[in-house]
């Protein structure tokens, strides 16, 4: 039997209803290779393995949901139906999901927007802004139900520190999450006098719950913001976008409630330790300032001419009793010595001799004692001197011893 004669329309046309009638579902995997994003948002790709090739289309309104980029040499699973292109001839999946292999798409997704967002700087240390010295105006932005809130309140009432906090309050999980990040993060930007830092937070979960903070728009948001951003979200192993272009990552929010509190315990210290300081210094200049003081007031004291001529009448003073002193000791001891001499002058005292019924004779008028009678001669005129009395004599007559 002779087959009819096919028109390539009516071939095609065949083909097409055999093929779309067999294969209306298929799951299919393979290697993304030549991706090609249309300006439309529709995604043409090939899918291939070791010996083949199929090419595949994703239309914008499916390719928007996808959780990651699609990128060539990436392994996949697609779900779709096979279509054939009858003007060309060619057949393909028309998919409506994509997932990657290995890895899940939330990681590829997250590592995705990582690599691009730090190829444009945005998680460069240069662009970081410091975190002031002072921090005494603060916002909060979180789930107001949170246990990270609660944390954070806690740590900072226990140490009784005295601080303006703002609570924004937004969903931290959800489709919706980023956007009402995104909006309190500008409602933040705009108060004045600004707010001295603003911590992103929330408590740990899964990558899905994490997710939020993982949104492109929100991490050019905190690049864009002003104000110093603290990322405090999930737990010490949880990384997520907002970490690396936030200007500091803390690992927890109690963390973050610890930077708080550290900077202001820090400020406590140093200035109790300056206080102490200026209070040991105040005390060293007064005392140099005291002794400085005295030691003026002593030479004005010695330099001054009332003190001096005061100084000197009590050094003359003193030098007039040490020289009476020495005046009544030295008459003391002259009168000692003039006893003394007197006794002996008394007891040498020929008087005393007389006393004891001798007598002096003198020649007269020479007055020259005589010891021995043959210096006389008869008729010599002689004084004799007694005890008491004195009589005047002539010589009758000489007797020699």
């Amino acid at each position: 039997m002779v087959s009819p004669v096919l028109k390539v329309s009516q071939l095609t046309q065949q083909i097409k209803e055999l093929l779309e009638k067999n294969f209306p579902f298929i799951w299919v995997e393979g290697e993304i290779s030549n991706l090609t994003i249309h300006s439309t948002g529709h995604l043409f790709f090939t899918l291939k393995d070791e010996v083949a090739q199929i090419r595949a289309i994703m239309f914008r309104s499916l390719a928007q949901l996808l959780l990651f980029q699609p990128e060539n040499g990436i392994q996949v699973i697609v779900r779709g139906r096979i279509n054939v292109y009858e003007p060309r001839g060619e057949y393909q999946i028309l998919t409506d999901f994509i997932a990657p292999l290995g890895k899940g798409s939330l990681q590829i997704a997250f590592e995705q927007i990582k690599k691009k967002l730090e190829a444009e700087g945005l998680f460069a240390s240069s662009r970081k802004k410091p975190l002031p010295l002072l921090l005494q105006k603060i916002g909060i932005i979180t789930s107001p139900t949170g246990a990270a809130i609660r944390d954070i309140l806690r740590i900072i009432e226990q140490r009784f520190i005295n601080l303006e906090i703002l609570i924004f309050p937004v969903r931290v999980q959800g489709v919706e999450a980023p956007e009402e990040i995104i909006q309190a993060l500008e409602l933040a930007n705009s108060f004045s006098p600004n707010l001295d830092v603003v911590i992103l937070t929330r408590g740990g979960g899964s990558l899905e719950d994490l997710w939020a903070f993982n949104d492109e728009k929100l991490a050019r948001a905190i690049s864009r913001c002003r104000i110093p951003v603290v990322s405090a979200v999930g737990h010490e192993i949880d990384f997520t976008i907002a970490d690396f272009v936030a200007d500091v990552r803390v690992p927890t929010p109690t963390a973050a409630a610890e930077l708080i509190v550290e900077k202001w315990t820090h400020l406590s210290l140093k200035n109790d330790d300056l206080t102490q300081r200026i209070l040991n210094l105040t005390s060293q200049v007064m005392e140099k300032k005291r002794e400085k003081f005295n030691y003026l007031q002593r030479l004005f004291f010695f330099l001054s001419p009332y003190n001096r001529i005061k100084n000197f009448q009590i050094e003359l003073t003193q030098k007039e009793e040490k020289l009476r002193s020495q005046i009544c000791w030295m008459l003391e001891r002259g009168k000692g010595k003039l006893e003394k001499f007197i006794s002996q002058l008394d007891s040498a005292n020929p008087l005393h001799i007389l006393k004891r019924g001798y007598s002096i004779t003198r020649s007269w008028p020479q007055n020259e004692v005589i010891r021995n009678a043959n210096s006389l001669r008869p008729q010599q005129k002689i004084t004799v001197k007694f005890y008491k009395g004195e009589i005047f004599c002539q010589v009758e007559k000489i007797k020699p011893d």
